[in-house]
């Protein structure tokens, strides 16, 4: 028996025979060309047919996997558009009087080197992107076939990572799990198997190797562990956890419509984080009585322009109709840290996690907030929105956002344009001042929303993102715990509630101190909305 360990990026247990993602691979040869603006047609034609194939994919992909992961099919049809990228494969063939297919492999290798090399996570996955492209473009250049993983019985795919167009094209039924040697948590693999409910396991390395192909394997999603060719003993152990993990699924389905309420009486909201509005479904099909962190940041983070009040009043509009009236708080703009976004042109800087992030780009570049915001309160009149400031760390913030909040209406009221006047706001509770302060902070907004992660990064000065500090970084540490606390109580002070949006929230070893601390919401991932609620109505705060 072998075992691997690598990263998960979803719980549960799949048992199978691995298959290895076979790819026929463009061969790019280099040759001299006369008429250069022939060989300039031969691109444009690709990339146009390429638009095409790319259009059929998102069609399929909506169907297969929703709107969100759809989109960056989308995407790549409007990086097939991007000016520099164009330019550089007409550049090539212009100045060295070459073949397209040479000048868009340089320009691959050109662009993927770049995006890998920035500290950005983010931006670092756009290199998959890039590569994906210039792979589809090579192949309609080159006439060859495209590299379609057929599988004849349910496997689990292993490969160095999968690209979107590749991970789209496989059939769903018959993919168990997926183990990879490199990718991240923001990989289009481990988005796919989020989305499809399936073990995955990444940053398996080099200990992935090929000759593993057609050996049965298990995933332990819920350790990251990968056992080849396990022993008897290995495999009625992980047989009995998944046959424990399938009896729970089952059983959480029973807590459906049921109240989230503790045996004493004690009765808690348990929302649900979107990233967007397709993630809407997802939430009421696991039964969130509403939506606790809506990331408005991931509008502009898809998107190639700053979005327009229309577009994003369209989306806040979609999401509050779809809720029936169920609260919704939307979080305005989060840009910065992790979190880039090229057309914003932020500068680069040493320590981005404590720099010109969030509200502080709201504030210096008004015309943007108050977008979002003319949004923000035009959808308010279509159900029950909420809107919640990040990154707050002074009573004064939160005065100059109200000063633009009024400006906001006064423009609206003036043009005639419906809106609420009154949208409950609240404040993101994440940085050790705003806890420090919290109690003149409740006397301002209206409700608090812990977002644990970047509280914990800022009180216990680790970088969340640095995987060398992992054994330094304890979300459980006693100083988050009595901040949460501290904050709990001066809102309750000044009759204002509060919740905790961050990764913590859907932590059940902590479930019980929450609610004796006094927290009044937990939001947590769609997915772990009934199991929050189990362990709500076990507790009894009465013992």
């Amino acid at each position: 028996m072998i075992v691997l360990e690598g990263k998960s990026v979803f719980n549960d247990i799949c048992m199978g025979n691995i298959s290895f993602y076979k790819r026929k691979e463009s061969v790019i040869k280099r040759y001299k060309v006369e008429d250069t603006d022939a060989e300039i047609k031969r691109f444009e034609s690709a990339k146009e047919k390429g638009k095409k194939q790319l259009q059929s994919l998102y069609e399929k992909a909506l169907a297969d996997v929703g709107e969100a992961n759809a989109a960056i099919f989308e995407i790549h049809q409007m990086m097939l558009e991007d000016l520099d990228y164009c330019e550089s494969i007409i550049n090539i063939i212009n100045s060295q009087q070459v073949n397209a297919e040479y000048a868009v492999g340089v320009t691959a290798d050109n662009f993927t080197a770049m995006f890998a090399a920035m500290d950005d996570a983010y931006m670092q996955g756009r290199a998959a992107d890039v590569k994906d492209v210039s792979e589809r473009l090579l192949k309609i250049l080159t006439n060859a076939e495209d590299g379609i993983q057929i599988l004849n019985d349910k496997v689990v795919i292993a490969a160095d990572d999968l690209v979107p167009s590749e991970t789209v094209q496989l059939d769903k039924d018959k993919v168990l799990g997926f183990i990879m040697q490199n990718g991240s948590a923001n990989s289009h693999t481990a988005i796919l198997a989020r989305s499809m409910g399936i073990p995955a396991i990444i940053g398996l390395g080099e200990d992935l190797k090929k000759e593993f192909d057609g050996k049965y394997v298990i995933v332990d999603g819920f350790h990251g562990k990968v056992y080849i060719e396990p022993d008897e003993e290995t495999l009625a152990v992980m047989e009995k956890r998944r046959k424990e993990s399938l009896e729970r699924k089952e059983l959480l389905q029973q807590l459906k419509d049921k109240e989230d309420i503790t045996l004493d009486g004690t009765k808690i909201n348990i929302y649900a984080n979107i990233g967007n509005s397709s993630d809407v479904g997802n939430v009421l099909k696991n039964d969130a009585n509403g939506i606790g962190l809506f990331r408005s940041e991931f509008l502009y983070l898809e998107n190639s322009d700053y979005p327009t009040e229309e577009q994003q009043f369209a989306a806040y509009k979609t999401v509050a109709e779809n809720m029936a009236g169920k609260k919704v708080i939307i979080r305005t703009l989060d840009i910065g840290a992790d979190k880039k976004v090229d057309y914003f042109k932020l500068d680069k800087e040493e320590n981005p996690a404590l720099g010109y992030r969030a509200i502080r780009i709201c504030l210096t570049r008004k015309e943007i907030f108050k977008t979002q915001l003319r949004a923000l309160y035009r959808a308010a009149v279509f159900g029950n929105i909420s809107i919640m400031f990040p990154m707050i760390i002074s009573v004064e913030e939160v005065k100059a956002i109200k000063v633009i909040i009024a400006q906001v209406k006064e423009e609206l009221k003036q043009e005639g344009i419906p809106f609420k006047e009154n949208v409950e706001t609240g404040i993101m509770i994440e940085t050790p001042a705003s806890v420090m302060i919290s109690d003149e902070l409740a006397k301002e907004v209206d409700f608090f929303s812990v977002g644990t992660n970047d509280l914990t990064q800022y009180t216990l000065a680790i970088d969340r993102q640095n995987q060398k500090l992992e054994p330094f970084y304890n979300a459980h540490h006693k100083a988050v715990l009595k901040m949460i606390k501290m904050a709990a109580d001066n809102a309750h002070a000044e009759g204002k509630w509060i919740g905790i949006c961050g990764e913590l929230g859907a932590d059940i070893t902590l479930t019980e101190e929450f609610l004796k601390m006094g927290i009044d919401e937990l939001s947590v991932s769609a997915s772990m909305v009934l199991e929050v609620r189990k362990r709500v109505r076990e507790i009894d705060l009465t013992k």
